[in-house]
């Protein structure tokens, strides 16, 4: 007697021969109630558990839902191909004149193997959980986990909508807390994967925390998943696929009636939607591909740009080789929709320096990416009041992303785009000087930092502090960049003070790390990577391509930084300050211009004005400027 299964049929109960007998085995878990995928509950109270195993191939299933009188088989299909291999057996051991052999004896005895097998397979899923519950402190406590860095601090982190370059970013719709979805019961013996419903208790970018239903206030089983992973379902998938729904085994004892229970629970509830695997699969779908030729920053050299190939496309995101690397390690990491790269011939088209390949022809299996894949930026007009050389403003120092700078125009290119150079630290030939388009939210007017209570980073050298842009522009006979010629659009981003994120640590581009939303002025962030000094912070765009949403990196298999411990800050510290100093040595010149030989390549200026006026956010959603004459 196998009790818990179907135990008998019309083979195998008469075999008691001793070449046939077996020893009894344990009883597999009672009273399971199973919801069939018609949605019908099946409770067993007697101690029968209403399971069955296939005869042909095995699968643990709802006996009732199983084919033949005797419930022997989950399909039609099983039920045909048993009784042909049977018969083929039989039929070709009479005209061989031979005993059965012993494939025909296994398939006589097959319910019987079945079940035994059946059996195994469900002591070993009893092993392997234990095993993986006494293994899960130790993974949480050697890796980094998102929920439980979340729920130890109570952190919120951004939405997936303030992503738009993100998949799912533009379409992610109102899935929030409360939702309903259908996920792997983890929470039960059986050893086939089968489902049940779960709601969303919290959300945290893609992951979300989740509560199997029938528990309510007990937290005791809640557990973190990525909400784009291939085992999440809406409900009603399991219906449509032939899934079984299995109430978890804690719970299991507290409804008679589970299909009550649900319809109750799930009446006016919330899910995704039918399409959103699909709609998850299409976003995630990337048009640069492997072998593809762009040009892209030169690294070394700000100023100018280089042919790369892509190597490889992960998110989104494309791994670089720069066209004469031969062993393939010169590379750049960069979002596709980066503002760095660019289709072949771009840099000619508006006068950007470049660095002519030493390759006279493409390799084999390269080609031109085509230029409509590329981000595009805003048209301007450039007949009008214009920059022109010699202007003053206010920019990120892309050397040193954590700082707001004094800079000045050096070179005006076409189609909006501006050669701008840090004041008191450029090198002699240009090559520091760094390309940014007239609509940039990277690059401010005068006074931006003072009315937003930035620090402004002033000239190195320069000895008259605190720094006063008044003073500054008539010492050098210069002139501010006019006000009206800025970016003043703010988007209505939803980020929040205190968010969580996966942001890109653009001074070590191939790497993505555990941040945090520090502070908000417009469209534009601070970003703090978690355990380390304020001096590694970072100044982003809200809608930079180098921020993605908590779970990004599991969602497409790239490797996230865990936030630094206190004994490895303190061991890394150093080395990573001696690092950044390299790599901003490494991108300047080797003479620096004196403050007289800058002052000499300044345009001379009739008016010195200064910005002095605040920003009006929201009124309207956008940054409102002010221009106050010097007396």
């Amino acid at each position: 007697m196998f009790d818990g299964y179907d135990s008998c049929s019309e083979d195998t109960s008469s075999s008691s021969s001793s070449e046939e007998s077996e020893e009894e085995v344990a009883p597999l878990p009672a009273n399971l109630p199973i919801i069939k995928n018609n949605g019908q509950v099946y409770t067993y109270p007697d101690g029968k558990s209403g399971m069955a195993t296939c005869e042909m191939c095995g699968m643990v299933g709802v006996r009732d839902a199983f084919y033949s009188k005797t419930k022997r088989f989950c399909s039609v299909s099983c039920s045909r191909s048993y009784s042909s291999n049977s018969k083929k057996a039989s039929i070709l051991a009479r005209l061989q004149g031979k005993p059965p052999t012993k494939k025909a004896k296994v398939l006589q005895k097959q319910p019987l193997v079945a079940k035994l097998a059946a059996y195994a397979q469900y002591q070993a899923t009893l092993q392997n959980q234990a095993k993986t519950k006494a293994g899960n402190s130790a993974v949480s406590v050697e890796g980094f986990s998102w929920g439980n860095y979340i729920n130890s601090n109570s952190f919120i982190a951004a939405p997936v909508a303030c992503f738009k370059h993100a998949p799912m970013g533009t379409c992610w719709g109102d899935i929030s807390e409360n939702v309903r979805i259908e996920v792997p019961n983890t929470d039960c013996s059986l050893p086939t994967k089968v489902f049940w419903i779960a709601g969303i208790i919290k959300l945290a970018g893609y992951n979300a925390l989740l509560r199997y239903e029938g528990f309510e206030n007990d937290s005791s089983l809640d557990f973190w998943c990525n909400i784009c992973g291939s085992d999440i379902h809406p409900v009603g998938w399991c219906a449509a696929s032939g899934k079984p729904l299995v109430p978890p085994r804690t719970v299991q004892h507290k409804y008679t009636n589970w299909k009550a229970f649900l319809v109750k629970r799930l009446t006016g509830a919330k899910t995704l939607p039918p399409d959103f695997s699909q709609k998850v699969s299409e976003s995630m779908q990337y048009p640069f591909k492997p072998c593809m030729r762009v040009e892209v920053v030169d690294k070394r050299h700000l100023c100018r740009t280089r042919v790369a190939v892509v190597e490889s496309v992960i998110g989104g995101r494309l791994r670089l080789v720069y066209e004469e690397s031969e062993d393939r390690t010169d590379d750049f990491w960069c979002h596709m929709h980066s503002p760095l790269i660019h289709h072949i011939g771009w840099s000619r088209s508006i006068g950007h320096r470049f660095k002519r390949s030493d390759i006279t022809k493409k390799q084999d299996g390269h080609f031109d990416t085509p230029p409509h894949l590329f981000a595009k930026v805003k048209e301007v007009d450039q007949s009008g009041e214009w920059f022109k050389e010699g202007m003053k403003l206010e920019a990120i120092d892309p050397l040193n992303l954590s700082t707001i700078c004094v800079a000045t125009i050096r070179k005006v290119l076409a189609d909006g785009f501006l050669m701008i150079g840090i004041d008191g630290s450029e090198a002699a030939d240009g090559s520091d000087w760094f390309c940014y388009h007239a609509t940039s939210p990277s690059i401010f007017p005068v006074g931006f930092c003072e009315i937003n209570m930035i620090e402004l980073t002033p000239p190195r050298g320069y000895t008259k502090l605190p720094f006063k842009w008044f003073d500054y522009l008539r010492e050098t006979g210069s002139i501010a960049a006019p006000v009206k010629l800025f970016n003043k659009d703010v988007p209505n981003h939803g980020f929040r003070v205190g968010m969580k994120l996966e942001a890109v640590d653009l001074m070590e581009p191939r790497l993505i790390c555990v941040a945090t939303v520090t502070r908000i002025i417009h469209r534009l962030l601070r970003i703090h990577f978690d355990g380390w000094e304020e001096e590694y912070d970072q100044w982003v765009d809200c809608e930079s391509p180098d921020l993605y949403p908590v779970g990004w990196c599991q969602l497409t298999g790239y490797q996230l930084q865990p936030p630094a411990s206190q004994s490895s800050r303190e061991n890394q510290s150093a080395s990573s300050k001696q690092k950044k100093k390299a790599k901003s040595q490494q991108y300047k010149g080797h003479k620096k211009m004196t403050t007289s030989q800058l002052k000499e390549e300044l345009l001379d200026g009739e008016d010195y004005s200064f910005l002095q006026g605040a920003s009006d956010q929201e009124s309207n959603g956008s940054a409102t400027f002010y221009i106050k004459q010097e007396p």
